[in-house]
């Protein structure tokens, strides 16, 4: 259960965060411009490869390092297949974690390494077997690790993972900071630049940072939660169990690690389905003992000291519809017809300069959003929100944007969770 005391109390905040998560999360513009000046300090920029990699695979344990290997495949699109390896083990430890390469992976792949430990023997044992195979190695790990040392003996590149201060004496906070993402990411965006499959020069790095930071100061703790699109979303979720439909390709990846992050930090079940296929997927979701007006007990029983029952909502994450076509008309309107209420987030749209920015919650205003309201009229006649035209050339850097405003509000709603539960306040 969610206590809604404690989200506009900056002070309150404060003394149950415990792991550093609102400030990892704060620090997320920060962590980028280290993270490209250390991609930059290792050669990154400098390098002329002689053409695109076959295929990139990506290896690494964690929530990050997930989370980076499904950005990153979505990020290459169709210019090159993204494959994460995943790992094998008896336990979640760094020492029992195993990595093995494809069969096919040979001199013209690229294998990606991320972790924010850097003592996984399983790691090393996956680089020196890339170096017998011929598989170009790239790594962010933290300095001076096993790993790094690894990697460096085998003739791979290592770029040192961007670390605050406060997270050198404290892995936990490291491990658990939304700001690992980024530290992680940002050097394999350098490298993925330069090879020629994302566009991401050192200038659009910056302007990340510099979104990042903007969306910190929206969702900071400081912020009440009528004008805080992450507090509004942390709230809207409370006792709920959350659907996250995602429209677009860059906004899928985020919709998983938003489910993802929810299980880790608040303990909140979730489920990530990407449109139009969720329609389907989480029908009889809408429809059972999860709908907005579902209630099989009797209603004049009292419920005083009982748990509350949980009802689906949705959260739908957009990125900008290409050539217009959209599914969210639909969305709005079977979560409409099943009475359930809808959440909206869609990034800032600063190329168009509209000036629409964020939408989140039962705001009246948003089209399509809240619960079925006589205002709103059927969720199936609201509007579109406004994307590029048919022939229209999306800029990569602007989509880069878009896609870290969307995974710095969810991050943030997910913290604000797990600082207002039970499980962080009791």
């Amino acid at each position: 259960m969610l206590d809604e005391t404690l989200l506009d109390d900056p002070d309150a905040l404060a003394r149950v965060d415990r792991r550093g998560l609102l400030r990892g999360a704060a620090e997320a513009g920060a962590r980028v411009r280290t993270a490209a000046r250390h991609a930059a300090e290792a050669g990154v920029t400098e390098l002329n490869p002689e053409g695109r990699p076959r295929s990139i695979m990506v290896a690494g344990p964690g929530t990050a390092s997930a989370g980076v290997a499904d950005l990153v495949a979505a990020l290459a699109g169709a210019s090159a297949p993204v494959a994460r390896l995943h790992s094998t083990g008896v336990a979640a430890a760094a020492g029992a974690y195993r990595w093995t390469l494809p069969g096919w992976a040979g001199s013209v792949d690229l294998l990606l390494i991320t972790t924010t430990d850097g003592s996984e023997p399983g790691l090393a044992l996956l680089a020196e077997q890339a170096y017998r195979r011929g598989v170009t190695v790239a790594a962010v790990a933290p300095e001076r690790s096993p790993l790094a040392e690894a990697v460096t003996g085998t003739h791979g590149l290592v770029v040192p993972m961007a670390v605050a201060p406060h997270e050198l004496t404290d892995e936990e906070a490291q491990e658990a900071s939304p700001a690992a993402l980024w530290a992680l990411l940002t050097p394999l965006l350098a490298l993925l630049d330069r090879v020629g499959l994302v566009t991401a020069p050192a200038d659009a790095l910056q302007r990340i940072a510099d979104r990042l930071d903007r969306t910190a100061e929206r969702c900071g703790p400081a912020v009440a939660t009528y004008g805080n699109p992450a507090k509004t979303l942390a709230a809207e979720l409370a006792d709920t169990l959350p659907l996250v439909w995602t429209e677009g390709a860059l906004a899928a990846p985020v919709g998983r690690r938003f489910a993802t992050v929810l299980a880790e930090l608040a303990g909140r079940p979730a489920f990530a389905a990407e449109l139009p296929e969720a329609l389907a997927a989480h029908r009889v979701l809408l429809a059972g003992d999860f709908a907005g007006g579902a209630d099989p007990d009797d209603f004049f029983r009292d419920r005083v000291d009982e748990a509350q029952a949980l009802h689906a909502r949705v959260v739908l994450l957009r990125d900008r519809p290409a050539g217009g076509l959209t599914a969210a008309p639909a969305a709005r309107e079977l979560a409409l017809s099943h009475d359930t209420t809808i959440s909206e987030l869609e990034p800032e749209d600063t190329t168009a300069g509209n000036g629409n920015g964020t939408s989140t919650g039962d705001d009246p205003t948003a089209p399509g959003t809240g619960p079925a309201a006589p205002g709103n009229g059927p969720a199936g006649e609201s509007p579109a929100a406004p994307g590029p035209g048919p022939g229209t050339v999306r800029d990569g850097a602007s989509d880069l944007e878009g896609l870290a405003e969307l995974l710095a509000i969810t991050d943030f709603a997910a913290v604000y969770l797990a600082l207002t539960s039970r499980l962080h306040t009791t």
